[in-house]
């Protein structure tokens, strides 16, 4: 139960990266990039291709400059070429496809087993001391602190608030002489990285790639980061980020719940599914059942005060 328990936390904290992408993008910048899913299997063809290259640590910025350069085609369309965002992010997913095969040699699965990736690195050099078996935990915690400290400290600079103005006020940023183009690629740019960090992550941890790795990554993502608003409501960029990757955490944890029910697996994405339409339909039903109380409430209230009003009026009489 500890090793299951340590891999799904693991796998969590791996998923957790693309859910920091998304909420860059669409917590941020109003934008849903539907290109997730073609980042994500971009990112785990590049690490793949550098660890098969026997270059482990490239992997990884080779991996994010893959994301980086799909978040830029994805912002091209919309802010140069004029394509609506859904559409555009539709448009690079499907190109992915082919571009992540030629990546990947022409092969839709790459092995990489008794290669050395940045898990087995640190796995192995941890050999003989009593974190050895934490060591793929340790390491995709590293990554996660990184990039959640990284993103925490740049929302916080100018021209992270910058961003955070462009997605809640574009006509305020332009009226004040910011460029809101150049601010949508950057944040694109940036979430396409992360998306595609995760995916070379979960391929070195899995030691293989293939071309549907990706696939649900974006109802994943998104279902994780709601879930991580609905218990951090409230709060500044800190906790929204905790929040994605404590969402991620017990969206993977829900998952092998179902694994564990025995549920068979082609019902998975349904599961995905259902606990998307929870975590978005589930506040606005608390919020109405709240309202409805409150009304329900002041009804009450209102019946009692004319109530008690009828008892003075007929004690009055009655003296």
């Amino acid at each position: 139960m500890t090793s299951l328990f340590q891999t799904t936390l693991e796998l969590g904290l791996i998923s957790s990266l693309t859910v920091l992408a998304l909420y860059l993008s669409y917590s941020m910048l109003n934008i849903c990039d539907l290109s997730t899913d073609g980042a994500f299997t971009m990112g785990a063809a590049a690490g793949a291709v550098m660890v098969i290259a026997g270059h482990p640590f490239l992997a990884v910025p080779s991996a994010m400059l893959a994301g980086a350069l799909s978040g830029l085609l994805t912002a091209l369309l919309q802010t140069k070429m004029g394509m609506d965002s859904l559409l555009s992010g539709i448009v690079v997913n499907t190109g992915a496809y082919s571009i992540n095969i030629a990546i990947m040699g022409g092969s839709s699965l790459l092995n990489m087993n008794g290669r050395t990736t940045v898990f087995s690195f640190i796995t192995d050099a941890l050999a003989g001391s009593s974190l050895e078996a934490a060591g793929k935990l340790i390491t995709a915690a590293f990554f996660v602190l990184a990039v959640g400290t990284s993103l925490a400290f740049f929302l916080r600079t100018r021209l992270g608030l910058a961003l955070r103005a462009a997605g809640d006020n574009p006509d305020m940023v332009r009226s004040s002489s910011i460029n809101i183009t150049a601010i949508t690629i950057l944040g694109l740019c940036i979430s396409g990285s992360f998306t595609a960090l995760s995916g070379c992550l979960l391929a070195c941890y899995s030691k293989s790639a293939n071309i549907n790795i990706g696939t649900g990554m974006l109802t994943v993502a998104l279902a994780s980061l709601l879930i991580g608003r609905m218990f951090f409501k409230k709060g500044g960029t800190a906790l929204g980020i905790a929040g994605a990757v404590a969402g991620s955490v017990l969206f993977r944890l829900f998952y092998t719940l179902a694994l564990r029910l025995n549920m068979p697996a082609y019902m998975l994405k349904l599961a995905s599914s259902v606990i998307v339409i929870i975590a978005i339909a589930g506040p606005h039903f608390l919020e109405k059942a709240k309202k409805r109380g409150s009304r329900l409430t002041a009804a009450a209230l209102f019946k009692r005060k004319e109530s008690h009003h009828a008892e003075i009026k007929s004690y009055i009489k009655n003296f």
